[in-house]
């Protein structure tokens, strides 16, 4: 059964969420502050972890962090910070996707399970993900080569190297300056023009309709996303 760590100071929404949780077989734990949701992530390891920013004792983003320290369990956050910059800060520091205030619950629901497959292994015996399919194309990771309609898609390196972090977040918003420093070193961070014209690159050779994507998705402001 998969457990749920809900972490937010606000008893309405911790009650709306645990019932809803509850009702689909999930098992949930409830934290009113950051200190209390490091100690339960501890002690009760949850699958996926809904998180407040707005916390009586510190920043959400200081949990990520400190969670981030020893498990790569899924984060959703969940706020009322509107900012691109906050969404930003947020997702840097090891957030996995981000869900703004008011929300709807099955959109947050549908996210929750999104993020729950994407942590589960797939492929390899050591939980390393090999081969990622899609309905258009495959990405062999371990191979480092990618199949549309029966023909190897031939890849620059740059072109591989930004489509093989996107793939090996499958699901997971990733931020501008994080894709900049692992595809074009640690001392890019600002060069999002870079991004625009690699990523048009790949939708031409990789999506059914470019100019329609599926699979390469942009929050605008923030970074990319790639869905099956």
């Amino acid at each position: 059964m998969t457990r749920v760590l809900v972490v937010d100071d606000e008893p309405q929404i911790v009650r709306a969420l645990v019932i809803n949780l509850k009702a689909r077989t999930y098992e949930v734990d409830a934290a009113p502050d950051g200190a209390t949701a490091l100690e339960l992530a501890a002690a009760r390891h949850p699958d996926v972890v809904v998180l407040d920013l707005g916390l009586p004792d510190m920043d959400g983003v200081e949990v990520i962090k400190g969670l981030r320290g020893w498990t790569r369990v899924p984060i959703l956050v969940l706020s009322a910070r509107h900012t691109s910059d906050e969404k930003v800060e947020a997702l840097d520091a090891g957030a996995d996707d981000y869900v703004t205030k008011p929300f709807g619950m099955d959109e947050l629901l549908a996210r929750l399970r999104a993020a729950v497959r994407r942590a589960e292994p797939v492929g390899g015996g050591d939980g390393e993900v090999v081969v990622v399919e899609t309905d258009g194309f495959t990405v062999d990771l371990a191979a480092k080569k990618v199949n549309r309609d029966g023909r190897d898609v031939r890849l620059t390196p740059t072109e591989w190297h930004l489509l093989e972090v996107l793939v090996r977040n499958g699901g997971r918003l990733v931020g501008q300056k994080q894709l900049l420093q692992e595809v074009w070193g640690p001392s890019y961070g600002t060069e999002t023009n870079y991004l625009r014209v690699y990523m048009a690159q790949l939708r031409r050779k990789l999506e059914a309709d470019p100019s329609h994507p599926r699979h390469f998705i942009t929050e605008p402001g923030m970074g990319y996303r790639f869905e099956r």
